[in-house]
């Protein structure tokens, strides 16, 4: 089954492996996609789907260093490399939109950006900054009810540009402890207005921004990704986490959303999301339902055996072997990757991993 055809939306995929998102950071020139990260996904396009490493849709939302955006025209044409590279080799790509929201360093932001979120309290950690190392997050502002709606907006004004750029459809990121999942997460949503205080009030900034996307470009290319029982970030479960989970995927269901990517990082040391809300997440959503976090060929054929899932995402094992899904296929060892060259510029551990003869 793993390597069977697919139909997602109205996109036909050659397999059922998807290439998970990954932050590579090797958006050197103001955050502009380039023909190195067109070689990297180009080499990847045997892939059923690639999901794009998290990409700003606005300026306040380029948290880490060298991460790419989609808000303007000259990312658009960078864009345009990529997804040229993907199709002519057959294959499919949606982009990934990650707001970092407080996970960020002003030092990161170009001039006149804002670093935003659901409340003021400063994310745990530290994060790199090329000027000065690693440093203390920024504390972020709280957001106002306009710039919740600015907010909106940007991701609805980057979905329309990622189709203009060539993309197959847009991926919303609301796990991981970025911007909507700083709403949704009671640990770090501290708000007593129409966005925080409830389980309803913490779902609502998803809905609005899966809506608008949907709005802007169809539910058939929008689909979203969630880690419930996720600890990245300062997040982690609360009281009710299941439920407003369940409820947050009956209501994406209903806007038609192509599919709910629902994130386990147990295999990374994290808590397991437990099994019975898993199965709850995949009989609510009437779409594609993926399924990502440590699974091989083995565990997602056995996953997708007994209709678990419908596709599997692979994020490391993609990284360090453009050519996985042969790999796979024919049982071939798989290269390991270099953890030192995750987030460095250049082609080093990004684009010089070997490929079966």
């Amino acid at each position: 089954m793993l390597f069977d055809s697919y139909t997602l939306g109205k996109t036909v995929l050659a397999n059922r492996t998807v290439m998970a998102p990954m932050t590579r950071s090797r958006a050197v020139e103001r955050n502009l996609p380039n023909a190195l990260m067109a070689e990297y996904y180009g080499q990847r396009a045997t892939a059923g789907l690639i999901i794009t490493e998290g990409v700003s849709p606005s300026a306040n939302g380029l948290g880490y260093a060298r991460i790419p955006g989609l808000f303007n025209a000259e990312q658009v044409a960078g864009w345009r490399l990529v997804t040229d590279a993907v199709h002519a080799k057959g294959g499919k790509i949606f982009i990934q939109f990650m707001h970092c929201g407080r996970v960020a360093h002003q030092a990161n932001l170009p001039a006149g950006a804002r670093v935003l979120s659901a409340s003021a309290a400063v994310c745990p950690g530290e994060m790199w900054t090329d000027g000065s190392g690693m440093q203390p997050h920024t504390a972020a502002a709280v957001m106002t009810g306009a710039e919740i709606a600015e907010a909106v907006a940007e991701y609805a004004h980057a979905s329309r540009l990622a189709i203009e750029a060539g993309f197959d459809g847009v991926e919303l990121h609301a796990a991981n402890g970025y911007l909507i999942e700083q709403f949704l997460n009671a640990n770090v949503n501290l708000r007593t207005d129409g966005y925080g205080g409830s389980a309803d009030a913490r779902n609502r900034f998803a809905l609005e921004v899966a809506q608008a996307c949907v709005d802007a470009i169809g539910a058939e290319r929008v689909g979203m990704r969630i880690s419930p029982h996720g600890v990245f970030n300062g997040t982690g479960a609360f009281d009710g986490v299941d439920a407003q989970f369940v409820a947050l995927t009956e209501k994406l269901s209903a806007m038609g959303l192509v599919y709910l990517h629902q994130l386990d990082h147990s295999a990374m040391g994290a808590p397991p999301v437990p099994a019975a809300l898993k199965a709850q997440l995949r009989s609510r959503f009437g779409q594609t339902y993926m399924a990502a976090g440590g699974f091989d060929a083995a565990s997602a054929e056995a996953l997708l055996a007994a209709d678990s899932a419908d596709l599997v995402a692979f994020g490391r094992p993609f990284l360090c072997n453009p050519d996985l899904v042969a790999r796979m296929q024919s049982g071939a060892e798989l290269n390991a990757p270099d953890m030192s060259t995750f987030y460095t510029p250049g082609e080093k551990g990004y684009t010089d991993y070997p490929v079966l003869a």
